[in-house]
């Protein structure tokens, strides 16, 4: 019989994000440091652990699955766990998977992808100059990704362009992206930097308010608010001069917690009901205690319960230390 989860305040838990690995093949300055200590491979899940979790949440009402990272299309064979999960998709209570990448290997795998079930992707987009694609992603080919960008259009993915807003950085090229996205028939959504691990440089100094962001684009475009959701936190425009939708993800500006439906998977099998709070529950192990399906479903159940209202973001100058020591790549995106 199909469950549903709800949590303390009354929200339905529906979406499931799954970190299926923290490694990554860049190395953003407002995400990670340059030289990172990733995971033993020893403790991360297998895919098959993974899709049992991620199963079991579907089980328990969850119906949208989005596979994170890091960058998770650089885990091997990640493909059979897309192929595996997407083969319920109309059998179950899923009703859509979906992935964020950072389209780095997107000309290898769209094909794949598309034919394993996923209808839309997130790819993750700072800028369209090369210098500066490089100074952010520090390790990363703008031209790859690019390509991948190319190859999944091709393929039939429906692409969402996310690009976080940086103060000095890509500020002056943000008008320029959207235009670029709405030019190719993609939606585009800017996102608030996020203090989460610890990086090189400041994030007092990379962070971009989207209020103000959002009232310098508003002097050159129509903004109309709409009603446009995709499951996520983005809440979105038209853009009237382009007809294509931006989004904007503020969880300093304006705490979107409200309405959260969200729990998050790492690929250690860690359970976070929040990404703003270091609560978690260990899934590892009822997981691989037993084979009985009571056992995880007490498990997730116990752990929505204790979902928290909101998170506790902060960014300014007497709050220096991220929020959260835990790096975003763990967690997932």
């Amino acid at each position: 019989m199909l469950r549903r989860m709800i949590d303390p305040f009354g929200r339905h838990i529906s979406y499931l994000r799954i970190s299926v690995t923290d490694r990554c093949d860049f190395r953003c300055v407002y995400c990670m440091a340059e030289h990172m200590t990733f995971l033993p491979k020893a403790e991360v899940l297998s895919l098959e652990e993974i899709e049992r979790l991620a199963m079991a949440f579907v089980r328990n009402g969850v119906e949208r699955l989005r596979i994170t990272g890091g960058e998770p299309l650089v885990r091997r064979n990640v493909i059979s766990l897309f192929e595996g999960l997407g083969s319920q998709i109309g059998r179950s209570n899923l009703k859509e998977l979906t992935l964020t990448t950072n389209g780095s290997q997107l000309s290898r795998f769209a094909r794949d992808l598309a034919a394993a079930g996923v209808k839309r992707i997130n790819v993750s987009l700072d800028t369209r100059d090369p210098d500066r694609f490089k100074t952010i992603t520090r390790w990363g080919d703008l031209g790859k990704v690019l390509d991948g960008i190319d190859a999944a259009d091709a393929a039939g993915l429906k692409i969402k362009i996310n690009t976080v807003a940086l103060k000095d950085v890509n500020e002056n090229e943000i008008e320029e992206l959207m235009l670029w996205a709405h030019g190719r028939g993609f939606d585009f959504t800017l996102i608030e930097t996020m203090p989460l691990g610890e990086i090189d440089g400041d994030r007092v100094e990379q962070y971009l308010p989207l209020s103000l962001v959002r009232a310098r684009l508003a002097k050159n475009f129509h903004l109309e608010d709409t009603d446009y959701r995709t499951g996520g936190p983005a809440r979105y425009v038209r853009v009237a001069e382009t007809g294509g939708r931006l989004g904007f993800i503020t969880p300093l500006t304006h705490n979107f917690c409200e309405s959260c439906n969200r729990v998050r998977l790492t690929c250690t099998g860690q359970l976070y009901m929040c990404l703003g709070q270091d609560d978690n529950a260990d899934l590892r192990a009822p997981l691989r205690a037993s084979q009985d399906d009571a056992v995880l479903d007490k498990a997730i159940a116990d752990a929505i319960a204790r979902k928290p209202k909101g998170h506790d973001f902060i960014i300014d100058r007497q709050h220096r230390a991220p929020a959260l020591a835990r790096p975003m790549s763990l967690t997932g995106g």
